[in-house]
């Protein structure tokens, strides 16, 4: 089996705010909330790469469709990365991040490995690390 992962899933606390997080301070594309006629189904979808969309659903939505009681987790469970392609790109995407409502947890810097990186905080506390890596620039 060849892995494919169309979507990626975070949930939310703030539907409304954690849209506005992405679609205006970190500039992804959404056509908005959809499936507020469901319950249950209020979900916004941003376009990422080809192929890859970033799906953000509240919480609750997710509790209820897989039945797992919700609990505290840790911010270090798993990060998402985004590869830029140069240092400049990782310190604006930080400071507009930043502007949005992030939490800087670690200001961009140099890496042992070559590259440039740092890491923020998400509304509901998922972590990002906004890099740039040499070795695996993005195709544009």
């Amino acid at each position: 089996m060849k892995p494919y992962i169309s979507v990626i899933t975070l949930s939310v606390k703030d539907l409304d705010a954690a849209v506005r997080f992405y679609q205006d301070g970190l500039g992804l594309a959404t056509e908005g909330i959809i499936g507020q006629e469901f319950e249950y189904g209020a979900v916004a979808f941003f376009d990422l790469n080809p192929g890859l969309k970033l799906a953000l659903w509240p919480r609750e939505s997710l509790v209820h469709d897989t039945g797992l009681t919700s609990t505290t987790a840790s911010p270090t469970e798993f990060s998402i990365g985004h590869n830029v392609m140069s240092r400049q790109q990782v310190d604006q995407i930080m400071v507009n991040a930043e502007k949005a409502g992030a939490t800087i947890v670690k200001q961009a810097q140099d890496a042992f490995w070559g590259g440039y990186s740092g890491y923020f905080q998400d509304l509901d506390g998922h972590l990002w690390e906004i890099v740039w890596n040499p070795q695996l620039l993005p195709a544009i």
